[in-house]
C-alpha cells in the first residue's frame, strides 16, 4: 500500500518536472531583436549666405548738434557773431603775411646797407645802390638834406639829429601799420565768443521753459551751440596774440638797425661837415 502511494506520487513529481521545466526555458531565453536601424536623414543642402542689415544700434548715425546743425538753425545773433569772428581771423592772417613779407624786405635791404652803402666812394654813391623804397635810403637822403642847409636857431648836428629822428619814426610809424589790429583781435574775440555763448544759454533756459522739462534733447543744441563759440572766439584770439607777438618782436630788431644805421650816417655827416 505504501509503495503504492510512493509509485503515484514520484509519477506526479515526473510530470510536474516535465511541465516546468520547458517553461522556465522559454522564459529566460533571451528575446530576439527586433528593431531596426532608422534611415539617416538627407545632408541639408547649402543654400544662399543671407547678410544681415546692421542695426539702429551699429548703423552710422549723423551729428545733430554739430556745426552744420548750428549753421541751418541760427538766428541773426549766431550769424552775426560767426561773421565777426570770421572777419578777424582772416584780417589776422592776411595782416600777418603781409607785414611779414614787408619785414624781410626791409632786413634784405639792411644786408644791401652793410655790403653795398658803406662800400662806396662817396656818400651819394652809396645812396644811388640802394633801392628806391628803402627806408635806409630815405634816412639817407634825410640827413643829406639836412646837412646841406640848417637854420641859425640850432646847431648842424642837432639839425641833422631832428632830421634822422623824424625819419625814424616815420619808419618806425609805418611798421607798426596793421600791427594793432592784432593785438585788438587778440583781446576782443574771447569777448565776441563769449557773447555767443551767453546767447546760447539763453536760448537753452527758453527752451527749458517752453517744454516745460529740462530734457537732454531740448538743451543739447543750444548748448552745444554756446560752446562752439567759445571755441571759435578761442580759435581767433589765441593765433592773433601770438602773430602780434612775432611781428613786434621782429619790429624791435629792424627798428634797432635802422637806430644803428641813423646814428653811423649823422657821425659821417658831422664829421665831413667840419
Amino acid at each position: 500500500m505504501i509503495s503504492k502511494h510512493l509509485t503515484i506520487a514520484a509519477a506526479f513529481v515526473l510530470l510536474t518536472g516535465f511541465a516546468v521545466v520547458p517553461a522556465m526555458a522559454q522564459a529566460t531565453a533571451p528575446a530576439p531583436a527586433t528593431t531596426t536601424a532608422a534611415p539617416a536623414a538627407p545632408a541639408a543642402e547649402p543654400g544662399p549666405t543671407i547678410i544681415k542689415a546692421p542695426t539702429a544700434a551699429t548703423a552710422p548715425t549723423e551729428n545733430p548738434y554739430g556745426l552744420q546743425d548750428m549753421l541751418k538753425r541760427g538766428g541773426a545773433v549766431t550769424y552775426g557773431v560767426l561773421g565777426i569772428l570770421l572777419v578777424m581771423s582772416v584780417g589776422t592772417w592776411y595782416i600777418f603775411f603781409l607785414k611779414w613779407f614787408d619785414q624781410n624786405r626791409i632786413l634784405g635791404q639792411a644786408r644791401t646797407v652793410e655790403r653795398r652803402f658803406w662800400t662806396s666812394s662817396s656818400l651819394n654813391e652809396g645812396i644811388d645802390k640802394l633801392p628806391k623804397n628803402s627806408l635806409f635810403r630815405m634816412i639817407a637822403e634825410a640827413g643829406v638834406k639836412a646837412s646841406q642847409g640848417g637854420t641859425s636857431l640850432v646847431s648842424l648836428n642837432d639839425w641833422i639829429a631832428m632830421s634822422l629822428a623824424r625819419q625814424l619814426d616815420d619808419a618806425t610809424a609805418s611798421l607798426q601799420g596793421g600791427v594793432a589790429f592784432l593785438a585788438s583781435v587778440g583781446s576782443v574775440a574771447p569777448f565776441v565768443g563769449l557773447f555767443g555763448t551767453v546767447w546760447g544759454i539763453l536760448q537753452a533756459l527758453i527752451a527749458i521753459g517752453v517744454a516745460g522739462q529740462a530734457s537732454i534733447g531740448k538743451v543739447a543744441g543750444p548748448v552745444g551751440e554756446a560752446l562752439t563759440m567759445t571755441a571759435l572766439g578761442l580759435a581767433a584770439a589765441v593765433p592773433a596774440v601770438l602773430l602780434y607777438n612775432y611781428l613786434v618782436r621782429r619790429n624791435k630788431v629792424i627798428t634797432e638797425k635802422l637806430r644803428g644805421f641813423a646814428g653811423d650816417l649823422q657821425t659821417y655827416l658831422i664829421s665831413k661837415a667840419k
